[in-house]
């Protein structure tokens, strides 16, 4: 079957892995709560980790931080001359994230990105609001569903798209689609839910594989 739809996870997969809502903690100056509160809710209570870091650790926090670390990230090795060969032959592509959503439309604007999904931190008057709106949570599932509204969009089954990520929380999208590409997967579980691995660290080492 020919593929139609490339998605990608962004953080680890086409920008360099920074851990941004932690990185972001350090840029607040709340870091070490952030990491206590990630680890002990990220998993178990998303809602109450929006409600302690969102609502209260970083509201009315300068938002000119937050731009600065999306401003800061630095794209993997290939990923722009992979995003230009996917447009020149056709594909569609889409970035579906657990990451800001911010840094996903960076990638759609500084390159052809035709859908992105992703978490959203609002600003208001430079500042941040408390207002979160999770439209992919930590992923999962919901990274899951976000590809398939993306395909329905499209007019196209899932099974003609690729997804390629790096992280457990891809592993539903993994099993929707027709190609699972795990990109120098951090995790030893989601080499099992995937076609094919690549721990070369130049995403064009992707195209091959699709076409």
């Amino acid at each position: 079957m020919g593929f139609k739809l490339i998605a990608f996870d962004m953080d680890g997969v086409l920008f360099k892995d920074v851990k941004f809502w932690i990185e972001l903690h350090k840029r607040f100056g709340t870091y070490e709560e952030g990491v206590i509160l990630t680890k002990r809710l990220l998993h178990t209570d998303y809602d109450s980790l929006i409600r302690e870091v969102v609502q209260r650790l970083w509201i009315g926090k300068d938002a000119q931080r937050y731009f600065e670390l999306i401003d800061s990230l630095e794209y993997i090795n290939g990923a722009k001359e992979t995003i230009k060969t996917l447009h020149d032959e056709g594909f569609k592509t889409a970035i579906i994230t657990a990451s800001s959503i911010d840094a996903a439309k960076r990638i759609q604007k500084e390159n052809h990105i035709d859908f992105v999904w992703g978490n959203e931190l609002i600003v208001r008057d430079g500042k941040i609001s408390g207002e979160y709106i999770s439209r992919i949570g930590v992923g999962r599932e919901k990274k899951a569903i976000a590809l398939k509204e993306i395909c329905n969009a499209l007019l196209i089954d899932t099974k003609e798209a690729v997804f390629v990520g790096d992280s457990e929380g891809d592993i539903e999208a993994f099993g929707e689609v027709g190609l699972a590409i795990a990109f120098q997967p951090k995790s030893e579980l989601l080499k099992e839910f995937c076609d094919v691995i690549i721990e070369h660290d130049d995403l064009r080492e992707i195209l091959k594989f699709i076409y």
